[in-house]
């Protein structure tokens, strides 16, 4: 039983951790898209401070992502990652869909929440007799 539960804990860990990988690989791609496509920067400096203050925010993010996944597959990670892209990339391309800060944090946890709890919904497969 301890072996089970240990088991079952190296199982949650590898998936906050695989969903939080996601979520950063999609957060620094944006970054570098925003930075390079979208952004008006005069000087090397504001270049540089943009990616890494983009970078930054990515990661803390997924970082966040990470701690409210709580189940165990690699398909749920990769829509986590890919919900993060799909937001992040309408708020860049369409500016007027930033909601600010809060909402957007909200947003992605409740996301994250969701695709999680869907990891745990047990599916019902052909009955033995």
């Amino acid at each position: 039983m301890a072996t089970d539960t240990g088991d079952r804990m190296k199982v949650v860990i590898y998936y906050a951790i695989w969903a939080t990988m996601c979520a950063a690989v999609a957060g620094l791609v944006i970054a570098g898209l925003h930075t390079w496509l979208f952004s008006y920067i005069p000087t090397r400096s504001g270049l540089i401070f943009t990616l890494v203050g983009d970078a930054v925010t990515a990661l803390a993010i997924a970082a966040g992502q990470g701690a409210v996944a709580l189940q165990r597959t690699v398909l749920l990670g990769l829509l986590v990652g890919v919900f993060d892209f799909a937001m992040y990339l309408v708020q860049m391309a369409v500016p007027a869909t930033e909601l600010g800060w809060k909402p957007d944090i909200v947003i992605l946890a409740a996301a994250t929440a969701a695709v999680t709890l869907l990891g745990v919904v047990p599916r019902e497969g052909p009955r033995q007799a």
